[in-house]
């Protein structure tokens, strides 16, 4: 079981490696802050401008204003800002809240070009367009928020589509968040920047239920004792089941 030590433990770990490969401008180590009526919340400073990232206004207005109030525990080299949120009660994980936001430009760039030209994070960037939009993944672990399929406990978030929900096979760990978003989005052909990561920690435990495995979702990590080969075996048990359970309702 993770605590929420082991999770403070990875986030300040994992902030520290970032600050470390020099791919933020600034960073704020995570807060634990008690709640009312039991429990505690890995954070950030200003928690209470977060509130501002699930309104219905403009991803330009969100980005601002978390900006504007420090909102975050590393702002990327780009200007990305990047928040790792936890709720535990009793020391068992009750929700959590990961977000990337990008920069919505790159304003910057406009009075010191010579930098980012001769940086090939930004040159990838600038050799083809790019829309900046958020990325969150969530979990929560109240019986009456999971619906399957439709709110899976542990789902990913594109953009500021409020129905979408990818469901994903268990919640992350800060070391599990930041080695995707270093991975995906700073990586280049020339510095592979994840590879310079120490992302080894404990794990949670999977939350996706065999309907949810059924539909396109994101898989974390196989399985303990799993292989590739076996886990693509019981997708298509989970596919012959949907297909015989079709064809008794065609009947």
């Amino acid at each position: 079981m993770i605590t929420q030590r082991e999770i403070l433990r990875q986030a300040r770990s994992i902030i520290t490696q970032v600050v470390s490969l020099s791919l933020c401008d600034s960073q704020n180590f995570p807060t634990v802050q008690p709640l009312q009526g039991g429990g505690v919340q890995v954070t950030v400073k200003d928690a209470n401008s977060l509130a501002v990232a699930l309104k219905n206004v403009s991803y330009n207005h969100i980005y601002r204003t978390l900006e504007k109030a420090g909102a975050y525990h590393l702002k990327m080299i780009d200007g990305s800002l990047i928040q790792m949120l936890y709720t535990f009660q009793s020391d068992h994980l009750w929700s959590h809240r990961l977000a990337f936001f990008p920069s919505p430009d790159l304003e910057s760039f406009q009075t010191d070009q010579e930098s980012y030209l001769n940086d090939d994070i930004f040159a990838d960037m600038l050799s083809r367009p790019v829309v900046p939009f958020p990325i969150r993944f969530d979990f929560n672990s109240s019986p009456s928020v999971h619906v399957e399929v439709d709110h899976p406990k542990s789902h990913l978030t594109l953009g500021q589509y409020k129905d979408c929900r990818i469901p994903v096979s268990a919640p992350l760990t800060p070391y599990d968040f930041i080695g995707f978003i270093i991975r995906n989005f700073y990586n280049t052909s020339t510095r592979p920047f994840s590879k310079s990561l120490n992302l080894a920690g404990e794990v949670f435990a999977e939350t996706i239920t065999v309907s949810e495995c059924s539909i396109p979702h994101f898989r974390l990590r196989y399985s303990h004792g799993a292989s590739p080969l076996s886990a693509t075996r019981s997708l298509s048990i989970i596919s012959r089941d949907r297909q015989r359970k079709y064809k008794q309702r065609r009947r």
